[in-house]
């Protein structure tokens, strides 16, 4: 379905690219969209791009909505495929 998941950046890397991690899954994925990136920082994933900056609050509510409506799970299984 390939929809834009939040995930906390656990590193910064040269060339405005970045790691986040969601659900013990880490991925690399390009910020130069976004500025003032931080480690820690939330952001929206959507096909290694990282869109805009959340809370960690609405962070959590966006996953909480995606797991009650069935969607989370096939999703990180797509990140997780990416990423192997």
């Amino acid at each position: 379905m390939c929809l834009a998941l939040p995930a906390r950046v656990v590193a910064l890397e040269d060339g405005a690219m970045a790691t986040v991690a969601l659900e013990g899954i880490k991925k690399r994925i390009s910020i130069a969209l976004l500025d003032d990136v931080e480690v820690g920082d939330y952001v929206l994933v959507h096909v290694g791009y990282a869109l805009h900056k959340v809370s960690e609050e609405e962070a959590a509510r966006t996953l909480a909505m995606m797991a009650e409506a069935g969607v989370l799970e096939s999703e990180i299984e797509e990140i997780a495929e990416d990423v192997s």
